[in-house]
């Protein structure tokens, strides 16, 4: 699994289904929850798709606007879930 392929999937969740706009320029260090652009009920859903789209399971209580507020942060947590789930 690498982080491109992280990052791109990711980014593409979130402007398609998320923010219901594909074409919006996502950058990676962009903050999300804190800049606005999605609320935090969002990290369940996105927390789904995670689980289903990498096969890593990330616990509730790690999804946090701390650890996921931008996709440079979501990357690294799928990353270290991933390692941690052998």
């Amino acid at each position: 699994m690498d982080d491109v392929r992280i990052k791109t999937e990711l980014k593409r969740f979130i402007c398609e289904e998320l923010l219901r706009r594909p074409e919006y320029p996502l950058a990676n260090d962009e903050p999300m929850i804190t800049g606005g652009l999605i609320d935090s009920f969002s990290l369940a859903q996105i927390g789904v798709f995670i689980e289903k789209a990498f096969d890593v399971y990330i616990p509730d209580t790690e999804l946090t606007v701390e650890k996921f507020d931008t996709l440079d942060q979501m990357t690294l947590q799928v990353l270290a879930h991933a390692d941690s789930q052998g």
